[in-house]
């Protein structure tokens, strides 16, 4: 799919819950008198009364720089609540304070701009991205003196040399430290790394949806790094470049609108026009500046099914406006996905087969929607060939094998695709849409509150239920495992830790056996061999022999005989780890039925 964001517009929110039917984004303004933009910052803009009571939610998110690697340390602040990363660039903050349809969401760390993300806030557990940007020094210029300062796409601004530390509002004279980012509605990144949404409050205090022909992220540094601004009176003019693919359809004067990083939205500031391939306009203070046009906007809520009734979840969907462009969501754990969407505006609705940042992801149902004139809600039934379909099972245990009682797994299933997934008493049930057979996927499970990790898991998924057994999340406290449950955990899972022997011989031929996985006979005893067919990875069942690929799995303790289906996930090198988890029934020496499910993770010895 082509992954250029012609234009930023509709704003998407991950909700579990149903939309009110009384959100109202056409409100009668509340203060509809303010202050000249340009003269003082407007006072009376407050777009507060529309946000609903006041409630409380579950936030789970990744912060990430402008490579995609986790940022760790981030402090996340939600109303009083705070929260740091984790080495993973993961927060999780439950029961944060936020109103019914507005949630903001604050971000800093040293040696970044800040950084923000606001959401209409979810029943359920809300997903945030958000790409912090480098505090780079762009310039270093002297105050007292008028001074140009460029971005490297042809971005500018030229100030004139008036500034006061934005604390004690003094006049401030020496070296003055410039940071500029320009943010480009055709870069992918553009969405995570703007502050908030897409919505504001114009001049006359109503709510606006907004279509970005650009951003620009200003912060100013004295010498020591005090924060500065533009003295009271002074100005600086921005110049914002325009994509080339924009120019045809941008107006020749366009509003001017600042991100106010207490109130969490944009505000009306003004006005830029379009001299040659850029805007330019005055300002008179430094934050984000926004060059957009405003829309009226409803609330679109969208929910999505197969053709058997099952939600679509983690499902990438894409809307498209002849007049605004196309923008990009996902499904949550409830197939829903909702946001805001240009009111009167016949609108295209594509759904891809993968991930926006996975391997591929090519659009295979599509359908015309709209044009909404007030808030609405609907459900989608989707006919999704079998092979894109799969579902994700397991059981996230800790070393001494109860249930991870607050944790999250995060699955990659691709270069920068990733879903992260919060977990609570040990369930794990997750699907995906992914765009080939047999996808190989990435997952790790994290415990919170120990840190302790499963280690990067390597799965292959196929069509229909991936059951993955029981996966442990105590990589940092116990080097292999086998860990199995009988019965759905109705007798107790066993958790060996010692002494594990696993041989691997791929040139061994049959009759003999290529894979040996030991332990002790003593009452943790485990014994499994296999014949594996190259490339090795891959499903295996249990066999009578070792003339057909497969497994003879006799455990000391319960099996005499047994139907189980092995699936073999990584065969390392020697001291690399060998991977297999296993699912079926079997017999016991009574002969009597059960069911198991394990894991096994262990050390190839040779």
């Amino acid at each position: 799919m082509n992954k250029t964001l012609l234009r930023i517009l509709i704003i998407f929110c991950l909700t579990i819950a149903s939309c009110s039917d009384d959100n109202d984004f056409t409100s009668t303004p509340k203060n509809p008198e303010v202050i000249d933009p340009i003269d003082g910052e407007p006072t009376t803009i407050d777009l507060s009364s529309n946000f609903g009571a006041e409630v409380s939610k579950n936030f789970i998110g990744q912060i990430i720089d402008t490579q995609r690697n986790p940022i760790e340390g981030a402090e996340i602040t939600i109303g009083e609540e705070s929260v740091t990363t984790d080495t993973r660039g993961i927060f999780i903050l439950k029961n944060a304070p936020v109103f019914e349809k507005f949630a903001y969401i604050k971000v800093t760390k040293t040696g970044y701009v800040n950084g923000s993300r606001a959401v209409v806030p979810t029943q359920g557990t809300n997903h945030i991205e958000v790409m912090l940007l480098e505090k780079n020094i762009t310039a270093t210029i002297q105050s007292g003196n008028a001074a140009v300062v460029n971005t490297d796409d042809g971005a500018k601004v030229e100030f004139e040399g008036a500034y006061t530390n934005a604390q004690t509002e003094e006049n401030y004279t020496g070296a003055v430290k410039v940071s500029m980012h320009h943010l480009n509605p055709s870069d992918e990144n553009m969405r995570s790394q703007m502050p908030g949404m897409l919505y504001a409050a114009n001049s006359q205090n109503e709510e606006r949806m907004l279509q970005t022909f650009g951003m620009l992220a200003v912060e100013l540094e004295g010498e020591n790094g005090e924060k500065l601004n533009l003295t009271e009176g002074s100005t600086a003019t921005i110049h914002m470049p325009l994509d080339a693919e924009l120019i045809a359809t941008a107006p020749t004067t366009i509003p001017l609108w600042h991100f106010d990083e207490q109130k969490g939205y944009w505000i009306e500031d003004g006005e830029a026009t379009l001299q040659g391939n850029e805007y330019v306009g005055t300002v008179s203070h430094f934050s984000f500046w926004n060059c957009d046009i405003p829309a009226e906007a409803v609330n679109y809520c969208l929910t999505l099914e197969n053709e058997d009734g099952e939600i679509l979840a983690n499902t990438t969907v894409s809307i498209t406006s002849a007049t605004y462009g196309t923008t990009y969501g996902q499904t949550n754990e409830e197939g829903e996905v909702c946001g805001l969407v240009p009111m009167g505006e016949d609108l295209t609705l594509d759904i891809y087969s993968g991930n926006y940042y996975s391997v591929c992801n090519d659009i295979f149902f599509s359908t015309e929607i709209g044009s909404f004139s007030q808030d609405t809600e609907e459900t989608l039934s989707v006919e999704v060939p079998n092979e894109l379909e799969v579902s994700v099972t397991a059981t996230i245990l800790n070393c001494d094998a109860t249930p991870l009682a607050e944790g999250y797994v995060t699955i990659k299933t691709g270069t920068y695709s990733y879903n992260t997934i919060y977990i609570e008493n040990g369930e794990l049930a997750t699907t995906f849409l992914l765009c080939n057979e047999n996808y190989t996927i990435e997952l790790e499970a994290i415990n919170m509150n120990s840190l302790a990790s499963s280690g990067e898991l390597e799965y292959t998924l196929a069509e229909g239920n991936n059951n993955l057994g029981i996966i442990t999340a105590c990589e940092n406290e116990i080097e292999e495992f086998i860990q199995y449950s009988i019965d759905d955990g109705e007798t107790d899972n066993v958790l060996i830790l010692e002494e594990i022997d696993a041989v691997f011989d791929p040139n061994a031929q049959v009759p003999n056996k290529n894979l040996e996985i030991s332990t002790p006979y003593n009452n943790q005893c485990f014994w499994l061999r296999g014949n594996l067919t190259s490339p090795f990875i891959g499903e295996y069942t249990t066999v009578d022999n070792y003339s057909e690929p497969g497994f003879i799995f006799i455990e000391e303790c319960p099996i005499y005989e047994g139907d189980v289906v092995f699936n073999v996930t990584n065969i390392g090198e020697i001291g690399e780890y060998i991977d297999i988890n296993f699912s079926g029934d079997y017999l016991d020496w009574n002969e009597d039925t059960h069911s198991i499910t394990g894991t096994i993770h262990v050390l190839r010895d040779e």
